[in-house]
């Protein structure tokens, strides 16, 4: 067996079709006929019924094309990592984060990154979570800066910070001194992340207003902090917010306050690709915890 029977296994299991996957794989249709029943018969199962009409995958053929794929993209990564230690610290390094982190300490990581490793092209993207989890896992970046939960097994990672919440609202058109006020905002109107952006931020944000006794009023939603934070800057909307943000908006007419109960915060995880994480990434999280060190003096 070879990788060749495997990427055309998969090129037939995506399509369906001889003659689609010949024509994308630049073949003609007989050897790939050839390539396929050769692949049939040395693992002793049949992966497609075919006749005149169609072709559809058996059941063994389904759990093939699930259990090669999944081979296919780790082989990928394996090849990105070994390029990566030939090249010596040198071609291109992928970092993404979420928005609503202190984005201070990611342009300070960017920085110091860009000044001990001169040859490195450094390229910086604000995703999502859940994206950024699908993009490590098949080694499309580097290194991420996520929020928990993570449930994989093809992803290392470490607590970067445990941060709270705090209720954002424009001083001008709401008066809240103390967390318990939140209670009284059942009427108010709520700006929220959207729910397919950042489900579990989300699904959190309705936990916290559920200890408080209501549910939010959501009239917005955005995919972004910056864009939260310039709708209840202009008298929009409540929002909760992580409260390590507070940071990056210190406009006067934004007042923050802390919700301090107990079990309400989130987490922060640095995380890189398993099992191989680069001398840059070590030299990333070093210098991220240093950082979190003194953001708490």
């Amino acid at each position: 067996m070879e990788l060749r029977h495997l990427k055309y296994f998969l090129k037939l299991a995506e399509e369906l079709s001889f003659v689609r996957a010949a024509d994308k794989l630049f073949i003609s249709q007989p050897p790939l006929s050839r390539q396929i029943k050769e692949l049939e018969t040395e693992i002793g199962a049949q992966l497609f019924e075919r006749n005149n009409k169609r072709v559809i995958l058996t059941e063994a053929g389904k759990y093939y094309q699930k259990e090669i794929q999944e081979l296919v993209q780790n082989l990928e990564r394996i090849n990105l990592t070994t390029k990566k230690i030939a090249e010596n610290q040198s071609g291109e390094f992928r970092i993404a984060y979420v928005s609503s982190t202190f984005s201070g300490d990611i342009s300070k990581l960017l920085q110091f990154l860009s000044e001990k490793y001169p040859f490195v092209n450094f390229r910086l993207y604000e995703v999502p979570t859940v994206k950024q989890i699908a993009a490590l896992e098949e080694g499309k970046i580097d290194f991420g800066i996520i929020r928990a939960p993570l449930y994989s097994s093809k992803i290392d990672s470490q607590l970067w910070f445990k941060d709270s919440f705090s209720i954002v609202f424009n001083r001008n058109k709401y008066n809240i001194t103390t967390e318990e006020e939140l209670k009284k905002l059942q009427d108010a109107t709520f700006v929220f992340f959207n729910k397919d952006y950042a489900p579990y931020f989300y699904d959190v944000l309705l936990q916290i207003c559920a200890q408080y006794g209501f549910e939010p009023k959501v009239v917005h939603e955005s995919n972004n902090i910056s864009s939260i934070i310039q709708l209840v800057k202009s008298g929009l909307g409540i929002s909760i917010v992580p409260t390590a943000i507070m940071k990056n908006y210190n406009y006067p007419e934004l007042e923050f306050v802390e919700i301090k109960r107990r079990f309400l915060f989130t987490h922060i995880l640095l995380a890189t690709p398993k099992g191989s994480q680069s001398e840059i990434s070590k030299a990333a999280i070093q210098f991220l915890m240093q950082q979190n060190v003194k953001n708490e003096e």
